[in-house]
This record gives structure tokens, sequence and C-alpha cells, in this order.
């Protein structure tokens, strides 16, 4: 479905909230790696919705009031899914993507009635002191591809994160190319600052999930 407006630009994809609810998605026809929603996101921010985080039934919202950053949000659906539940989110991305993301945050607004969620230039490697104090969570979906990214990403996530911080990555495995190499690299210098946890499958979306895309768990090492 086209979004109509200005210039035609978009097309919508829906996400479908547990509660029923739809999470409306813009993207670009034309554009680089942010402009689309990637399987990643969907599964990240599905899993966001798990029961271990949030179950309404049983009065269970890890998310309300916690303070989120998501890194290379893209058209930002795992920071509006994280929104919607109540959490006060910044996402983040490179100034040519802002657009987007307040189209996508504006589009969602009658969702968001506990949370609240802005979109802020963040360029990875430079300062992040509009970012504290250390936020509760950092959300970030497939954002390990480029090798000259990988050091300034993590830089961010060490500058971030504070002994409390719970960084949550998702990302596709991917075997072509560069990639293997590219992640072999991001999880070496992660893991000289960062204890790693991967997530079962168990513990997924039982519907959004698949073998290929994995969910991490990163703390700070004390």
């Amino acid at each position: 479905m086209a979004l109509q407006g200005e210039d035609n630009n978009y097309f919508v994809r829906q996400i479908e909230k547990n509660d029923g609810s739809l999470l409306t998605v813009c993207q670009c026809y034309m554009g680089d790696v942010g402009c689309v929603v990637w399987d990643a996101a969907i599964v990240l921010a599905k899993y966001l919705e798990t029961k271990q985080f949030y179950d309404p039934s049983s009065g269970v919202n890890l998310w309300a009031g916690q303070r989120v950053v998501e890194l290379g949000a893209g058209t930002g659906v795992v920071g509006l899914m994280a929104a919607t539940l109540g959490a006060n989110v910044n996402v983040t991305d490179l100034e040519d993507l802002q657009t987007l993301l307040k189209v996508n945050i504006q589009g969602n607004r009658a969702l968001i009635s506990g949370g609240s969620i802005t979109n802020k230039v963040l360029k990875w490697g430079e300062d992040v002191s509009g970012f504290l104090p250390h936020p509760n969570y950092v959300l970030m979906a497939d954002c390990i591809y480029y090798k000259q990214s990988v050091t300034p990403l993590v830089e961010t996530l060490k500058l971030l994160s504070g002994p409390e911080t719970c960084i949550i990555c998702c990302y596709e495995q991917r075997t072509e190319g560069i990639n293997p190499k590219v992640e072999k690299q991001f999880f070496e210098l992660l893991q000289q600052s960062f204890n790693c946890e991967e997530i079962p499958l168990s513990k997924h979306d039982s519907e959004f999930s698949s073998p290929d895309i994995h969910i991490l768990h990163f703390k700070k090492k004390v």
C-alpha cells in the first residue's frame, strides 16, 4: 500500500501487536539500508512483546518508564514498539533518515500512551552526552554490516552503557561476501568490554523467529 503524500515516496508495512493493534511503518521505495523494515527488526520488535517482558494478564511490564535508545533505527519500528509498551525512547540514526523516522512516529502517535518517542541524530563514535544518564536498554537490529562502522559502533555502545544497561542486539546471520568477517570482528571487539548471552529461539516470539536471526543480550563487564 502506498502512502499518499507530497512525493508519494513511501509504501506501508503493518506489524500486528499482540493486542491486535497495528504498527504502521512507512518504507522508502528508493534509498539505502535504513529505508526498509528488515526481518531482524520485526523479530526484535516482537521479542519486546514476549511474556518475559510484557504480560498484561499477570501485570508484567518491564518496559514501563524505562529509558531506551535505539541505534541505527532506520524506519524506527523497534523503538516504536518499545514506546507503545510504555518505554521512553530515543530512536537514532543519521541525518538523512530523520524525515522517515518523523513520518513513522507521527503515524503511530495514537498507539503511544504511557511511553514517549523522539527521533535524534546519532553518528556512531561521536558524542553521546545528549543520551545520558545511561539508558536502561539499548536496542539494535541489523546494525552489523559495514566493516568501517564496527569500531565506532562498539565505541558508542561502551559510551552509552552503564553497569545496569542491557543491550539487546538482533541480527540476521549472513554467509555471503564480507559479512562473516564483519560479524566476527564486531563480536571479538565487543567481548573485550561486554559479557554476551545468546537468547534461545524458544524465547523469541513463536511466530516471528528464524534460526538465521539471532538475539543477544550484552552487559558491560565490571
